[in-house]
């Protein structure tokens, strides 16, 4: 890892030059449940509420990263079964052992190309992985062949488009220093107009979108640093290879752009967009 200021010709002002891996890995479920975890329960949480599904169903989760939707689908939807995969095996690893996914079958798959039968699932969903899958479109098609006519396909992801995720705090900070931030994959198709469109072309009937905000709340600004610079994410990478002197500039900006609060603790919002829509019967 290696930063230094270097003059840019877009600029009138130096850039932090940032040399290091920033590829997207989901290689450490501890790390993503630190990252990630309050938040996954938190959209979750309020996506299932509007997603209103009767309990009896049969539910494919896809994406299921370390099973946080899995055990709220366990816990709030009644499912008759449930079955959660995912493309990385560590991430499967992180979620089988949980005890509160215990209801559930894992499995390593690709939306792809969904190793399941035709018309097998009642109810399918993708949270917060929509925009990691490199052809959604044929994923989709995937979605709609092994659900039932009449089916649920649902999913939603983080408004990255109008830089509104959970680590829009970190993210503006690192820009505001000159710091090239990488777009995250699908960004640009993270909006609500996107995601309908998506799901228009993949043939789907009955399409319903809806935003939601949902807020967090840390015990100290040290808590939020912490969980939101794992070296897991990207953002988390660029903080690490920062000059010490780089990152405690980044922390008082972060700092003082986030609302304050008397005792002392850290508490902000997020955005993500929600997409339900049903098989033509």
């Amino acid at each position: 890892m290696h930063v230094s200021f270097s003059p840019c010709a877009n600029h009138s002002s130096p850039r932090l030059q940032v040399n290091v891996d920033l590829a997207h890995r989901f290689e450490d479920g501890d790390a993503y449940d630190r990252f990630m975890g309050c938040w996954s329960r938190a959209v979750g949480e309020v996506f299932l509420d509007w997603v209103g599904s009767p309990s009896g169903a049969r539910w494919l989760d896809i994406g299921c990263g370390t099973g946080i939707l899995t055990q709220l689908i366990l816990e709030k939807s009644a499912p008759e079964s449930l079955v959660a995969i995912d493309p990385a095996a560590a991430q499967i690893q992180h979620a089988r052992p949980r005890p509160l996914t215990r209801g559930a079958k894992f499995g390593v798959a690709d939306a792809h190309a969904l190793p399941f039968g035709e018309a097998t699932f009642d109810v399918l969903v993708s949270g917060l992985v929509l925009n990691f899958i490199r052809d959604q479109v044929r994923a989709l098609l995937e979605m709609r062949r092994v659900a039932v006519r009449g089916g649920v396909v649902t999913g939603y992801v983080w408004d990255f488009a109008a830089e509104f995720s959970p680590s829009w705090p970190l993210r503006i900070g690192l820009s505001e220093m000159g710091v090239d931030v990488p777009h995250v994959p699908g960004a640009a198709r993270s909006s609500g107009d996107e995601l309908r469109a998506l799901f228009e072309r993949a043939g789907f009937e009955q399409i319903s979108l809806r935003s939601f905000d949902v807020t967090v709340t840390f015990p100290n600004f040290e808590d939020f640093w912490q969980s939101q610079t794992q070296r897991y994410s990207p953002v988390g990478k660029l903080v690490a290879a920062l000059e010490t002197s780089e990152r405690l500039r980044l922390s008082a900006n972060v700092r003082s752009m986030l609302p304050k609060r008397t005792d002392g603790q850290i508490e902000y919002s997020a955005r993500s967009y929600g997409v339900k829509a049903r098989v033509p019967s």
